[in-house]
C-alpha cells in the first residue's frame, strides 16, 4: 500500500526547509526529500555575511545543519532520498524515489533549486569555496579592493562585473567572442565603469591557485596567444539550471526552465503544487529569499489544504 501524506516538500535547501518549517507549525505533517543535494548551493560556499541575524557572519554549512534541526524539533520528516518519477495528472498526486518506494501526497512544495553553470575545469572544482564562486552579491564582500575575474557576456555577467566594480579594485570580464550579449543598457553600465576591463576573444585554461586559494587564471586568446591574470577572485557568470525537468510535463516553466509561479504567490499551473526557492527565481537566488518563498509556499499550502 502507498503511503500518502498531507505536504511533500521535495529539496533540502532554504526554501525547503523553510517550507518544513511553516508546514511542521500549522500540523500539515510535512516529509520532506533532501535530494542528491542536502543543503542545496549554499553548502559550495564558505562563510554567509548578509543572512539576516547573524552579525559576525555564519558557515554556510552550520545553518544549513541548523535549518534542518529546527524542521525535525517542529515535527517535520525530513529523509534522505531522491524523487526520481512524477505523476502530477490528479490528486493525490505520485512520487516514485530512488529507493524504488512510492509515496503519494494531497499538495506539493517543490523546492529543487537551481544550479550555477560552470566551465568544467578541473582547476575551477579545486577552488570553488576558495575563490572560485558563481555568486557575486554572496561572496563579492571578500574581494574588496581586490583585483577579480567574471567569466560571461551576458546580462548576469554584466551585473555581476558591475555589482563587484564597486567593492573590488579591478575586475576583469572574460569573454569569448568580441561583442557581449548582454543588453544595450548593461553594456552601456560596463563601458562606462572605469574600473572593468573587457578581454575579448579569450576562454579560460586553467584557474591559478596555491593553498590560500585562487591567485590567477591562465587565458587563451582565439589567435592563440596564451596568458595570465593575477586575480584573487573568480566569478563564473554563464547562467543557472533549475531543476525542473522531473515535473514539465505538467508544470508550466518558462524557456529557461524556471517553473512559473502566481504574481503574489507560489502556486503552479496545477492546483495543489506549489513552488518555491532558485527553481522558480531566476532573478535574486539568494538564501534569504530562497527562505521567505518557503515561507510563503507552506502558507500557501496550508490554505489549500484547509479549503
Amino acid at each position: 500500500m502507498t503511503n500518502t501524506v498531507k505536504c511533500l516538500i521535495i529539496g533540502g535547501g532554504p526554501a525547503g526547509y523553510t517550507a518544513a518549517v511553516y508546514a511542521a507549525r500549522a500540523a500539515l505533517s510535512p516529509v520532506l526529500y533532501e535530494g542528491p543535494a542536502p543543503g542545496g548551493q549554499l553548502t559550495t560556499t564558505t562563510v554567509i555575511e548578509n543572512f539576516p541575524g547573524f552579525p559576525q557572519g555564519v558557515d554556510a554549512n552550520s545553518l544549513m545543519a541548523d535549518m534542518r534541526s529546527q524542521a525535525v524539533r517542529l515535527g517535520a520528516d525530513v529523509r534522505n532520498g531522491i524523487i526520481v518519477k512524477a505523476e502530477l495528472s490528479s490528486r493525490p498526486f505520485r512520487f516514485t524515489l530512488d529507493s524504488g518506494e512510492d509515496i503519494c501526497a494531497e499538495a506539493v512544495i517543490i523546492a529543487t533549486g537551481a544550479t550555477a553553470k560552470y566551465l568544467g575545469l578541473p582547476s575551477e572544482e579545486k577552488f570553488k569555496g576558495l575563490g572560485v564562486s558563481a555568486c557575486a552579491t554572496c561572496d563579492g564582500f571578500f574581494y574588496r579592493r581586490k583585483d577579480v575575474a567574471v567569466v560571461g557576456g551576458g546580462d548576469t555577467a554584466c551585473e555581476e562585473a558591475t555589482y563587484l566594480a564597486g567593492l573590488c579594485h579591478k575586475v576583469y570580464m572574460i569573454v569569448r567572442r568580441d561583442v557581449l550579449r548582454a543588453s544595450s543598457a548593461m553594456q552601456r553600465r560596463v563601458m562606462e565603469t572605469p574600473n572593468i576591463e573587457i578581454l575579448w576573444n579569450c576562454s579560460t585554461q586553467e584557474v591559478l591557485g596555491d593553498t590560500s586559494g585562487v591567485t590567477g587564471a591562465r587565458l587563451l586568446r582565439k589567435s592563440g596567444e596564451v596568458f595570465d591574470i593575477a586575480i584573487d577572485g573568480f566569478f563564473v557568470a554563464i547562467g543557472h539550471h533549475p531543476q525542473s525537468e522531473l515535473f514539465k510535463p505538467w508544470i508550466e516553466t518558462d524557456e529557461n526552465g524556471y517553473i512559473i509561479t502566481g504574481a503574489k504567490d507560489s502556486t503552479t499551473n496545477v492546483e495543489g503544487v506549489f513552488a518555491a526557492g532558485d527553481v522558480q527565481d531566476p532573478r535574486y537566488r539568494q538564501a534569504i529569499t530562497a527562505a521567505a518563498s518557503g515561507c510563503r509556499a507552506a502558507l500557501d499550502a496550508e490554505k489549500f489544504l484547509k479549503r
